[in-house]
């Protein structure tokens, strides 16, 4: 509510408001009005911007108060869960570190293409160019609402640049070559059962890890050999309700064939989990029906995968790469198999095969050296 007051040089008009983004009391002023009917009425506009959120220019709003605002206002409740985390981890652990507590006016595009060439070239990073255009959509999503919010002229982020990264002397994508998959899963074998299947099907199917450990067995059809991939386990959640997630993206959501070997492997596997459900019997977690869990039907902890899978790969004296490297090794021999970019993309559930594209193009030295074969080989038949 508005306050006035009478000076020698005209009224004052004097607000006071509880700013929407830091939950503090401000005061905005104003004098020189020559009747205190003239302060009322800009009193009262003013009040209406505060109102509807359109502050004066005068007023500064930070960066990272508005991109939290952003976050909370216009995603929470309009986007799935594991979307509205990435854009929170981009704001978090990227955006707000990078810009600290800047004007969200003062980001000018110079600066902000500074920024993505940070994220490109930063040291001891393995940022790939795919996980730097996320950062980037996160940012240019969100100063996007604020130009139609009214909170900046222009969006900063429209015309920047988002160049290759620098080439390395080893490849940044990280698979288990074919002829090695053999003694990973030997050794896999040995350290536990359960992550051998785990680990088995990743690399049969390309699966995510956690649209594996969401599968439940009214997802499989072992007489059809298919796979129905509808959902994505939250390793973090406390409760059973909040257990099963929506896929990464609208593509996810799919279902794939899955080979006569792994389909028997699978069938075994259901056998040796039923033992296990009769020795327990009401100490099992038989409502969660998880094809691949503990002993007692619980689901698989995160940090146990992890762990498994490092000590695995230690021990078969392999290179080391994250769990998500079985999902590119799946990859990798499609494409040595002779399929298609287009058949990876929807078996992998890309959400284009641009995506696929951009990740598997020239990364398997078999079919590169196939590819050379073969055109050596019409070559020499057009010679003849």
């Amino acid at each position: 509510m508005a306050s006035f007051r009478k000076h020698n040089n005209g009224w004052e008009y004097r607000i006071r408001y509880k700013d929407p983004f830091t939950q503090k009391f401000k005061e905005k002023s104003k004098r020189g009005f020559a009747t205190k009917k003239e302060a009322q009425l800009a009193a009262a506009e003013e009040e209406r911007k505060l109102l509807n959120g359109a502050e004066s220019e005068e007023a500064p709003l930070s960066l990272k108060n508005y991109l939290r605002h952003w976050l909370k206002t216009y995603k929470e409740s309009n986007v799935r869960k594991n979307t509205f985390e990435l854009h929170e981890r981009n704001i978090e652990v990227h955006i707000i570190p990078y810009f600290k507590d800047i004007d969200l006016k003062d980001i000018k595009p110079m600066m902000y293409q500074n920024f993505i060439n940070y994220l490109i070239d930063e040291k001891g990073k393995d940022y790939s160019k795919r996980t730097v255009e996320i950062i980037h959509g996160t940012m240019n999503n969100a100063l996007k609402k604020a130009v139609q919010l009214g909170k900046i002229q222009s969006n900063p982020c429209e015309s920047v640049e988002i160049r290759n990264k620098p080439k390395k002397n080893e490849d940044h994508l990280r698979y288990i070559k074919s002829n090695d998959i053999p003694i990973f899963l030997q050794t896999a074998y040995q350290y536990g059962y359960i992550y051998y299947i785990f680990f088995k099907t990743l690399i049969d199917t390309g699966m995510r890890k956690g649209e594996a450990a969401a599968l439940q067995w009214s997802d499989i059809d072992l007489k059809e050999k298919k796979i129905h991939i509808t959902k994505t386990l939250d390793f973090k959640a406390k409760d059973k309700d909040k257990l099963f997630g929506d896929p990464k993206t609208f593509k996810s959501k799919r279902t794939i064939k899955i080979s006569t070997a792994l389909a028997n492997d699978l069938l075994k596997h259901k056998k040796w989990q039923n033992e296990n459900k009769l020795i327990l019997n009401d100490k099992y977690e038989h409502e969660l029906n998880l094809v691949f869990a503990r002993t007692d039907g619980t689901p698989l902890p995160k940090s146990s995968l992890f762990n498994a899978f490092d000590r695995i790969l230690k021990r078969a004296g392999l290179p080391k790469i994250d769990i998500h490297g079985l999902r590119h090794t799946h990859a990798v021999l499609l494409l040595e198999s002779g399929a298609t970019m287009k058949y990876v993309q929807e078996r992998l559930g890309h959400k284009s095969i641009q995506v696929t594209s951009d990740i598997y193009s020239h990364i398997s030295e078999k079919i590169e050296n196939d590819s050379m074969d073969t055109y050596e080989e019409y070559m020499s038949s057009i010679m003849e």
